[in-house]
């Protein structure tokens, strides 16, 4: 595989090229290959563009890239769709893309024949199966599909996936994923796994299966250089936040996000490259349950909480809620950097509840050792 210097700069190679000079990024082989396969996907969607009207345009083949943590998959993928200079793109979750697939089937299988016909995913001769239409809805959003942390722990995921996947394809729906795990890997001890393993084979058959061999995790780099939770309030603490979020998301474009958790919508402030900043009053003085943090840890490897106020029985259920925030934080592996008013120990130093936050309080200690940050996540799940 050629070497950056010597390739031809396309898009992809500057936007790499320019993080590693402003040292967002720092050199690593491993990843400079990746970035030469995914040179060699943007040379291709270019030639594809530039094909005729009218005429058939080749499949471009997709790339399914996995190694672990912290490598900087999904830093590879980003910088790959922000490089591809076409519209009809998307970079979304896997487990997002799910949600909505199995919300499309549900409501796909409560409306009636003439409105399936009127609907512009209506597929002639599919009859009441609802996989084609998923499918087709998908493909009418992108024709790159970008997809991050793909992994297998539902059974009612693994049923269907192997037919819409196939379906996407004939669309020409090209495929990027990122995963921890190789294809073979996927539902490890899964109810019926068997009947998965022709869709691990498609998925081998029909994607380049490229591994990222760093032998770094950058992730745990980052986070190592500095500390994880900052007290007492101050500008200073509020600067440091700033710096960890900046290094964390290693120049990725910050954005507000949402996520929906059981038909409402959670607002993200701050979201790149799996990173989430909150403020304490975002999380625990808005009514949020353990749903809306279980998605949280889900879809963020790292979360910021800034400004977290000394807690007092006045208000309860901002403690309550922090708790539980917390304990899905932990379970989930899910790393915390966070500005607070006291250390841990203090935060909640007295009153109807004080004694119960004893636990959180020994977990955010926990939470900024070397050990815990050193931690793969959780699989959601998985029953943690």
């Amino acid at each position: 595989m050629p070497s950056l210097k010597t390739s031809p700069m396309t898009r992809l190679h500057t936007l790499y090229r320019d993080r590693l000079k402003t040292g967002q990024v720092v050199p690593d082989p491993a990843q400079e290959d990746v970035v030469q396969r995914l040179d060699a996907l943007s040379v291709a969607f270019m030639r594809r563009s530039k094909q005729l009207f009218g005429r058939t345009k080749d499949n471009v083949r997709g790339v399914y890239l996995w190694g672990g943590v912290g490598r900087g998959k999904s830093l590879l993928m980003d910088m790959f769709f922000q490089s591809i200079d076409m519209k009809s793109k998307r970079r979304v979750h896997f487990h997002d893309l799910m949600l909505e697939t199995h919300a499309f089937i549900f409501e796909w299988r409560r409306s009636g024949p003439s409105d399936r016909k009127r609907h512009p995913a209506f597929v002639k001769g599919a009859g009441d199966d609802p996989i084609a239409p998923a499918a087709k809805n998908i493909a009418r959003q992108a024709s790159l599909l970008c997809l991050d942390e793909f992994h297998v722990t539902s059974i009612a995921d693994a049923m269907i996936l192997g037919r819409l996947f196939e379906r996407l394809l004939e669309y020409g729906v090209t495929i990027i994923a990122t995963s921890n795990r190789p294809p073979r890997d996927l539902y490890q001890n899964g109810i019926n796994r068997q009947l998965f393993i022709p869709f691990i084979e498609r998925l081998e058959t029909e994607l380049d299966v490229v591994e990222l061999k760093s032998m770094r995790d950058f992730r745990l780099e980052r986070l190592r250089a500095a500390p994880v939770y900052h007290y007492p309030l101050s500008n200073d603490a509020d600067q440091a936040m700033d710096e960890t979020f900046e290094r964390l998301t290693a120049g990725e474009v910050a954005a507000p996000g949402a996520l929906e958790v059981q038909g409402r919508v959670v607002p993200v402030p701050l979201q790149a490259a799996g990173v989430a900043r909150f403020s304490f009053g975002d999380l625990c003085a808005a009514a949020l349950g353990a749903a809306d943090y279980i998605a949280i840890a889900r879809r963020y490897h790292t979360v910021l909480v800034d400004r977290t106020p000394r807690l007092s029985p006045e208000r309860r259920d901002w403690a309550a809620r922090f708790v539980t925030l917390i304990d899905i934080l932990y379970e989930a592996r899910t790393k915390l950097v966070m500005s607070a008013e006291e250390e841990p120990d203090r935060l909640y130093p007295s009153g109807d509840g004080s004694f119960e936050f004893q636990r959180t309080a020994s977990r955010l200690h926990e939470m900024r050792s070397a050990d815990y940050l050193a931690l793969a996540r959780a699989e959601p799940g998985d029953g943690t």
